[in-house]
């Protein structure tokens, strides 16, 4: 029988997962099985810590935010500041918020106060007063 060569598929994706690895350190970017258990490591890695990296950046604004609000001096908590811009519908992330707060707080103090005279002003208008307790 007349030899047969093989084809090039099998060389092209271990030369893919090659290129991938090329970066790892050792036997990890040489050998192929340990190249393939790597690449899959790595790759749920990334998935698992992309959803970690959200929950951290948040964390870290809702920081921002606070320790804003704390030093000057606003009569404030941070849940009652982002609960009266759910009130009065401003489209004002965490994100925003966090980057008002580091570049020019006097501008997150100036949002706060107008949310809370604002909030005044329209219990004065509909003569409603709200009481924790519901009267019976």
């Amino acid at each position: 029988m007349t030899r047969i060569k093989r084809g090039y598929i099998a060389r092209r994706r271990r030369r893919k997962f090659r290129l991938f690895a090329s970066s790892f350190r050792g036997a990890h970017s040489r050998l192929t099985r340990t190249i393939t258990q790597q690449k899959i490591r790595a790759l749920v890695s990334s998935h698992r810590d992309r959803d970690k990296q959200k929950r951290n950046f948040r964390r870290l604004w809702i920081t921002r935010i606070n320790a804003v609000i704390r030093e000057t001096r606003v009569s404030y908590s941070y849940s009652k500041l982002i609960n009266d811009l759910y009130k009065r519908q401003l489209l004002l992330n965490r994100k925003i918020l966090a980057q008002i707060a580091i570049s020019n707080s006097n501008c997150l103090y100036l949002i706060s106060n107008e949310i809370r005279i604002k909030e005044v002003d329209w219990k004065e208008y509909t003569g409603k007063v709200s009481t924790k307790f519901p009267r019976e």
